[in-house]
């Protein structure tokens, strides 16, 4: 398959919103396409060159693609700049010129330049990328040649997520959204698109159906439901178990002791590899006594100071490249546990919680006799009261045979509490928040893990100081508005948000935002949004005329924002159908961003209704 023809099928992509439209256009892609290029179109559309969970970096910085351009036409920077004021992204300037192209490159071959591309590094580096960019683009036409530079620059962003792209590989196969769940089950314990894709043309449906976790590459999490009280949770799930709630990095660990050097990986909520961020874990679990192991686990700094946990903000520090050495002392971090998804090449996600919990008590149990370490249970309860020469979490003596170990545990099994009645879990939950915990996260004892789902197997309670909505809520930044006033000299002065709404891949609006932010955040705020800016509003974006903001962004930066309540709203799109107004909410601020998360990771629409219907009870 010519790349020209995946360029105009991109254009065609560009040009509606209709989701039904576009996953007709990618599914006509993926059906002419070999098992080869489905799996390397399946990266390509999302604008990247591999799954999630390996980075593509070209570092090739837009100053230096305008140079590059510029050069590839035969012009003037000046003039450049002058075209890319008018059209907004060097993608759409490349191709308003015309040259004399040497031939039309395969998917294949453009995959494999673009791989050669991002692999040029050391002395001399951008000179030879510049010519080797150079070189590649004068090999495809100018449409192309578009696409091209925006998958470079990270800027591809043609309006759809994964699960558009799972609902066009049931259209290739069927012609309908019908193997839809099959298929995200698959992609659920094995994300990444590319193998999904690969493995369904070459092998068919029952392949796909067959497909089970696979060691090094990442499940997608599980995730909870609310619900406001601990007397609703026990009238939901009946007796049940209570574990503290965490606010620090959600990991999912992977160790693999069946090479020659242990392989340790840790995936965010969102799928990347983060492994480089947590050296002092990646040693201490290559001595964990297992062939191989998936974790599910949450990392946060602990203040041995004060015997406390510390505020995310302080624990998102420690999400960096370089320097990491100097912040392992700084910033302590514990890996707390909380429950396990493969062991020894078997999968326990259809094992009942009750059941893998026993198992990880067992293999910590073996783990502390092994190395001599004591690895004790979280308690906030004693998290608080013991001082930072005692160990944080007790394992009974006689069970373990321990030694006095005197310090931080680097890694922790997670507290858990069985409780009958609302009063018990009541009285855990108060104890929890008296910590300095934000709550607690319930599960049900016979409940299986459900990967890439959220479901009331698991429940999240957290602190409500009042009658108002104390629940922050997860939102993307879809545009900014001018500043007045004050702000008239940041250039910015309120902001769009909204939700990502599952059902239809579609982000939907739900505030706008203007407080919460110092005069330095509105600043850094403006810099991250002008980084993302686009011409027009996007077309995975549902937004009423009279909300259009000053500039659009791609939906890409996600917030937490507090606000009061949830109303209904004849403006705001989140929830919105022909016969419910949508919703939004009522004095939103800013909170503090969370880069650890996707923008299809919001809060959903459904969500917010539950929210709403808790703040009006």
């Amino acid at each position: 398959m010519k790349f020209s023809e995946v360029a105009r099928v991109f254009s065609e992509i560009e040009s509606v919103q209709s989701r039904l439209t576009i996953t007709a256009l990618l599914a006509g892609l993926l059906k002419q396409a070999t098992a080869q290029e489905a799996q390397e179109l399946s990266y390509l559309v999302l604008g990247s060159l591999n799954p999630p969970y390996i980075s593509t970096q070209f570092a090739i910085a837009q100053k230096t693609m305008a140079k590059i351009v510029a050069q590839t036409v035969s012009v003037s920077e000046t003039e450049l700049e002058k075209e890319m004021q008018r059209l907004g992204d060097l993608g759409s300037v490349i191709e308003q010129y015309r040259w004399q192209s040497e031939g039309s490159l395969t998917v294949t071959e453009l995959y494999q330049k673009l791989v050669v591309l991002e692999k040029i590094a050391g002395t001399g580096s951008q000179e030879k990328k510049s010519i080797y960019l150079q070189e590649l683009l004068h090999t495809v036409d100018p449409l192309s040649a578009k696409y091209i530079v925006r998958i470079i620059l990270g800027t591809l962003r043609l309006g759809f997520s994964d699960m558009t792209l799972l609902d066009a590989l049931s259209w290739m196969e069927v012609g309908d959204k019908s193997l839809h769940d099959v298929i995200e089950q698959a992609y659920n314990v094995c994300a990444d698109s590319g193998l999904i894709a690969f493995t369904l043309k070459k092998s068919g449906i029952q392949a796909i159906k067959a497909m089970t976790i696979q060691m090094g590459i990442p499940l997608r999490p599980a995730a909870a439901e609310r619900l406001p009280s601990a007397q609703a949770i026990i009238e939901k799930i009946g007796p049940c178990v209570a574990q503290p709630k965490l606010d620090g990095f959600r990991l999912q660990v992977h160790i693999d002791n069946q090479h020659a050097v242990s392989r340790v990986h840790f995936f965010s909520r969102n799928l990347s590899d983060m492994s480089v961020m947590f050296p002092e874990f990646v040693k201490e679990c290559a001595h964990i006594p297992v062939t191989t192991v998936i974790f599910d686990a949450e990392a946060i700094v602990y203040d041995a100071n004060t015997g406390t946990y510390v505020s995310f903000q302080e624990t998102v520090k420690r999400r960096r490249k370089h320097g990491i050495e100097e912040l392992v002392s700084e910033l302590p971090l514990q890996l707390n546990i909380f429950d396990i998804l493969y062991l020894d090449g078997k999968s326990l996600l259809a094992t009942p919680q009750k059941e893998r919990r026993a198992l990880l008590k067992k293999l910590f149990e073996q783990y502390l006799k092994n190395s001599k370490h004591v690895l004790q249970e979280v308690s906030a309860k004693h998290a608080q009261q013991q001082t930072a020469q005692l160990a944080l979490f007790t394992v009974p003596v006689e069970e373990t045979n321990v030694v006095e170990h005197h310090g931080l545990s680097t890694i922790a099994l997670i507290d858990e509490l069985f409780v009958t009645t609302a009063q018990e879990l009541e009285s855990y939950f108060i104890q929890e928040i008296a910590a300095g915990l934000e709550g607690i996260v319930v599960k049900k004892p016979d409940s299986l893990y459900q990967a890439g789902k959220r479901s009331f197997n698991w429940i999240k309670l957290k602190y409500q100081a009042s009658e108002k909505l104390q629940d922050t809520l997860d939102v993307v930044i879809l545009g900014y508005y001018s500043g007045k006033g004050k702000r008239a000299r940041f250039g910015i002065g309120a902001f769009l948000v909204g939700v990502h709404n599952p059902a239809t891949d579609m982000f939907e609006t739900v505030a706008k935002v203007g407080t919460g932010l110092t005069d330095d955040q509105w600043i850094d705020l403006k810099k991250q949004c002008d980084a993302r800016a686009l011409q027009k509003k996007p077309t995975n974006v549902v937004c009423a005329e009279v909300l259009t903001p000053t500039v659009w962004i791609a939906p890409e930066l996600v917030c937490e924002v507090l606000a009061d309540e949830i109303t209904s709203s004849p403006l705001h799109t989140a929830g919105k159908t022909n016969d419910q107004l949508g919703l939004a909410l009522r004095f939103p601020r800013f909170v503090q961003y969370r880069f650890d998360k996707s923008a299809t990771q919001t809060t959903s629409p459904r969500e917010l209704k539950t929210l709403q219907v808790k703040t009006k009870s």
